[in-house]
This record gives structure tokens, C-alpha cells and sequence, in this order.
């Protein structure tokens, strides 16, 4: 049987409606897979689901640090892997949602981190990059591996340590396209046309908006939340700008606005590069997705057993 279900996809994609009917059709509970939905005080800014909207569905993992504490993926990786246990020891099928690439590859995969032991071969490569694409382009891409990161673009000497160890990990594990698989899961990834998803993105940053986004941020700057790895969530670190008087409210929308859209590209670069994926229609009709995705698990489901008998008989 399929041990985990993974929903990836850029942010506003459509994750949350799929998750849902997911969990209610085969018995589910959702895992948050993003990495900023662990503070508490940030519902507004992250698209934080609401009470009413789990329609009664259990969801794990939200609100679980406060704003001024750090986060690590490897932190991550294992309060994720005990919730799997947890939800299957009821019966129950663990549904993991999120946008985090990095977050939900170290659940899922053989992904070891490397305790500060590093390839020469990725520094070099790193070091080499930088040279030829510049540091705004080395912090683009931690940020895509690593979006709680929070290591300032300016230094760019930690971006490029933060980079050797996370390559390194990975390249400790398995340096093909999936790493080894701990679980037999089935990944769901979101594909949107990207003039729809930009257009999505904007009218959310303004629903946003129109919900108290500025007010969520103001209240945490007067609780004194200052240079933490929650506030470099794009929609934090654009607004503390406007507040703190460095852009007016115009231009730090336009910014959140663009940053996000920035995020979204690299959510789906990462999602296409390093993830086994199986694909659908982000605005394709909703029935026809899920008859889709129960058409793969079954076939997933089917090739597992296969290979397991295979190996039983050969042994």
C-alpha cells in the first residue's frame, strides 16, 4: 500500500482544495510541508489554513514555534517522520502539503545531513558558479533548497557554507534525480500555466491585504520580533521595510508582489529537478484529478508489490 502522499506546488497553486478532497476520500490527515506555517502569529502572510477551512480534516505540524525561534530542515525531517508513524499507527494515510522542496525531499528520501563535513567537489562548483552568476543568484538558489533560511543575501560566505552542506547532504545520500525512497510514497505536484499562477499570486497578495496582512506584521514588530528566520518570509521582511520607513507601502507590495512570483519559479524549478513527480492539471477539473491520482497509486501500488515479490523470490 502507498505509505505517504506528498502535494507539492508553487505557492496559490491550488494545494489546499486537492489536499482536502484527498484526506476525505482516502481516510487522510495533512502534514504541513511549509516552512514558515510553524510560527505562530503568522497566519495571514503564509496562507495559514483556518479552523474552518480543515472541514474537520486533523492537520499536524502548524503553530508548533514562535516567531523568534529557529528552524532547521533537519528539525523538520524528524517531527515529520514521527507524525507518518503517529497517522499510520490510526490507520490513517499521511497526506504531506507544502511548497518547501527541501522539506518535503528530507522527509521522504534517504537525506542525510552532513554535520559540517563537505565535498570539495560541490565547494568548488559553488565557488565557480558564484564567479560566473553572481551572490544574488547563490541566495536565489538557498533560498529555493531552503526558504526558513536566515542567512542575510549580503553574506555571502554563509550562503555559500549553507550550500556546500546542503549539496553535500544530498550528494552523500544519492546524487540522482530521486534520492533512495525510505517510504513507498507518491509525490503530486501542480502544474499551472505561469501568466495564470503570476495573476493568482497578485490577487492573493491583495486578498491578503484586505485581510490584515500590514497589521500581522506591525504586531510583530511591536512584540520586538527583529533579524529572525520568521521574518524573512517574503510578505514579512517587504512590509517591516515599509514600517521601518526604507520603502513607501507602494513599492513594498510591488516588492511582495514580485518576490513571490520570484519564489514560484523556483518552487518549480526545484519541484522539476529534484523530485519524482507525478504531474496534474492545477486547473483541470477537480474529479477528474483525483480519479487520475488514484489511477497512479493503484499502478504504484501494484509495482510495489511486484518488486517486493520479486526480491522475496530471489532471496
Amino acid at each position: 500500500m502507498i505509505d505517504v502522499i506528498a502535494i507539492v506546488g508553487p505557492t496559490a497553486s491550488g494545494k489546499t482544495a486537492l489536499s482536502l478532497e484527498l484526506a476525505k476520500r482516502f481516510n487522510g490527515e495533512i502534514i504541513n510541508g511549509d516552512s514558515m506555517q510553524v510560527y505562530r502569529g503568522m497566519s495571514i502572510g503564509t496562507a495559514k489554513i483556518s479552523i474552518e477551512e480543515m472541514q474537520g480534516v486533523p492537520h499536524h505540524l502548524l503553530d508548533i514555534k514562535e516567531p523568534e525561534e529557529s528552524f532547521s530542515v533537519a528539525e523538520y525531517q524528524g517531527l515529520v517522520r514521527s507524525k507518518i508513524e503517529e497517522i499510520q499507527s490510526r490507520g490513517k494515510l499521511p497526506i504531506l502539503v507544502g511548497g518547501s522542496g527541501l522539506y518535503v525531499q528530507a522527509v521522504l528520501f534517504d537525506y542525510r545531513f552532513t554535520d559540517g563535513q563537505v565535498d570539495e567537489k560541490v565547494r568548488a562548483a559553488l565557488y565557480e558558479e558564484l564567479e560566473q552568476f553572481g551572490p544574488q543568484h547563490m541566495h536565489d538558489k538557498l533560498m529555493a533548497m531552503d526558504p526558513a533560511t536566515d542567512i542575510h543575501r549580503n553574506n555571502t560566505r554563509r550562503v555559500i557554507r549553507a550550500l556546500e552542506i546542503l549539496e553535500s547532504g544530498d550528494q552523500q545520500a544519492d546524487r540522482s534525480l530521486a534520492l533512495s525512497p525510505i517510504y513507498n510514497e507518491v509525490i503530486i505536484g501542480l502544474d499551472i500555466d505561469r501568466d495564470v499562477l503570476y495573476q493568482r499570486i497578485n490577487e492573493r497578495v491583495d486578498v491578503m491585504l484586505e485581510q490584515g496582512l500590514l497589521d500581522e506584521v506591525a504586531a510583530l514588530r511591536d512584540r520586538g520580533v527583529r533579524d529572525t528566520q520568521s521574518i524573512q518570509a517574503i510578505g514579512y521582511r517587504e512590509l517591516y521595510g515599509f514600517l521601518e520607513g526604507t520603502v513607501d507601502f507602494g513599492e513594498a507590495v510591488s516588492q511582495l508582489k514580485q518576490n513571490s512570483r520570484k519564489y514560484a519559479k523556483r518552487q518549480f524549478t526545484y519541484f522539476k529537478n529534484k523530485l519524482p513527480i507525478f504531474w496534474i492539471d492545477a486547473i483541470a477539473d477537480l474529479e477528474k484529478n483525483i480519479q487520475e491520482i488514484e489511477a497512479f497509486m493503484q499502478e504504484k501500488d501494484r509495482a510495489r508489490r511486484i518488486e517486493i515479490i520479486a526480491v522475496k523470490n530471489k532471496d
